[in-house]
């Protein structure tokens, strides 16, 4: 399973932005994409998916039970 700052570094660099081109298209500061995909802790829910909105995506909680690990 992909871990979130990869999966947004990915998707960042696969549609050719920087991250200060990035941030500002999605309307969050530059330390919230270098926090994102520096997978530090602590990071607001509400801008992570503001982050993830771009690509179509959003983070939900999931259960345990639901994910597949193989």
């Amino acid at each position: 399973m992909e871990e979130l700052a990869e999966f947004v570094k990915s998707c960042r660099k696969e549609v050719n932005l920087t991250q200060e081109e990035f941030a500002e298209r999605a309307g969050v500061a530059l330390t919230v994409i270098r926090k994102i995909e520096q997978n530090k802790t602590y990071l607001n829910l509400e801008k992570i998916n503001q982050v993830l909105k771009m690509f179509v995506y959003k983070l939900l909680p999931v259960s345990f039970k639901e994910i597949d690990y193989r």
